[in-house]
């Protein structure tokens, strides 16, 4: 029975030497798993960082397209009005600066405000838009 007093000390040796390889493990483990997760956390902030940079480059690039395609429209525009200009023999009547000005009319929406010109050419301005003053003389009010 002498193998019963050996198992307990044997047995508590072990555990200790286990113990011991753990926390030895730990102490070398973590600051290594700190490292490479710092490592790994770099990597993705590089990878989000590239992928924004190249995000506003096609941004850009595409801003520049739809310029360069709006500035040819622009000199399309300019070259059909020279076009019905010289249709009209150079000079513009009043008849068609009243269709142009109708034709520019479709491109306000819904909006419903129309200024009219009087005969000193100055627009008659919000007439409809000034409140109803009290009459304090009528006993309904």
């Amino acid at each position: 029975m002498q193998t019963s007093k050996r198992t307990p000390v044997f047995l508590g040796t072990v555990v200790s030497w286990m113990l011991f390889a753990f926390i030895a493990l730990g102490m070398w483990g973590c600051p290594t798993y700190n490292v490479w997760q710092q490592e790994m956390s770099g990597r993705a902030e590089f990878a989000k960082a590239e992928q924004n940079r190249r995000i506003l480059i096609e941004e850009a690039a595409a801003n520049l397209e739809a310029e360069k395609l709006n500035a040819q429209a622009e000199i399309e525009r300019a070259k059909g009005a020279a076009e019905a200009i010289k249709i009209e023999n150079g000079s513009i009547s009043e008849k068609y600066i009243q269709y142009l000005w109708v034709r520019q009319q479709k491109n306000l929406g819904d909006k419903t405000v129309i200024y009219i010109p009087t005969e000193a050419n100055l627009p008659i301005l919000e007439a409809g838009r000034l409140p109803k003053i009290p009459n304090y003389s009528d006993p309904e009010n």
